[in-house]
């Protein structure tokens, strides 16, 4: 009799134990490298709003994310602008640019702070290099004749049937007219302005090719990666990645905070 009303008290502490463990609260999965802040640089024609299917994916993981709007107003005063947002955050920085805002991102990445830089669908001059330069050996792509003057003083803009023709043709036709109302002037200048400093050639780089781009001769992206010696990823895109297949840029991205 004392033995089966010692074993009813075990197993009923027994019993109470596991609810205990049942219901205490599961302790929050840490940030991925807290440490590291991913900094995206859009590109021409465009804005930080680019970046809106990347965020959200980088943010569950855990990762603090910045997007810059940059003046789009020249090289010199897009790299400020980056570079500011670099030195304002603490720890590493993953520096993220995507078409114009590779050859930024080129220009502005020589801080300690950066970590690896990843070009999306992105230009990646060395010194003395422009937009201009680069592509001369390459096809003509497709959207760059329909570029239109937009306003005094230079700059230039994507009208919005190009947009969704050979900006962002595998994106949602709804979608890529309001990118296309949101794009920012570009100054035709900017074609001509060179890089004076190289970052790729001093930190890890990453390379998405987006195979059906428009904007930037595929091909071209290619040399890139190979001159970068870039772990490249290579999709199946129109020159916006990270609109349409935004998981592919965030686990990219992903491999180069956990590098």
């Amino acid at each position: 009799m004392k033995t089966s009303i010692k074993s009813a008290l075990l197993l009923s502490a027994v019993l109470s134990g596991s609810a205990m463990l049942a219901t205490a609260p599961a302790r929050a999965a840490a940030p991925v490298d807290s440490d590291t802040t991913v900094v995206l640089v859009h590109g021409a024609f465009a804005d930080g709003s680019s970046w809106d299917q990347v965020i959200p994916l980088l943010q569950a993981k855990g990762v603090k994310v910045v997007a810059v709007q940059n003046p789009l107003s020249s090289l010199a005063a897009d790299v400020a602008e980056t570079q500011r947002v670099v030195d304002a955050q603490t720890g590493k920085v993953v520096l993220v640019g995507h078409s114009w805002g590779g050859a930024v991102i080129t220009q502005a990445g020589s801080s300690d702070k950066i970590k690896a830089l990843v070009y999306v669908a992105a230009f990646a001059p060395s010194e003395g290099e422009s937009l201009g330069s680069v592509g001369k050996d390459y096809p003509t792509p497709p959207g760059i004749p329909t570029l239109k003057p937009a306003a005094a003083g230079g700059y230039i803009d994507l009208p919005s049937d190009s947009y969704i023709q050979n900006f962002a043709q595998d994106v949602p036709v709804a979608r890529a007219r309001v990118l296309a109302t949101l794009q920012g002037l570009f100054p035709a200048k900017s074609f001509g302005e060179p890089i004076t400093y190289a970052a790729w050639k001093n930190k890890p780089n990453y390379y998405i090719v987006a195979n059906n781009d428009r904007m930037i001769d595929p091909g071209l992206e290619r040399a890139f990666a190979k001159k970068l010696n870039a772990v490249t990823t290579t999709v199946n895109s129109s020159h916006v990645p990270m609109l349409s297949q935004p998981q592919v840029v965030a686990d990219v991205i992903m491999n180069a905070v956990q590098r």
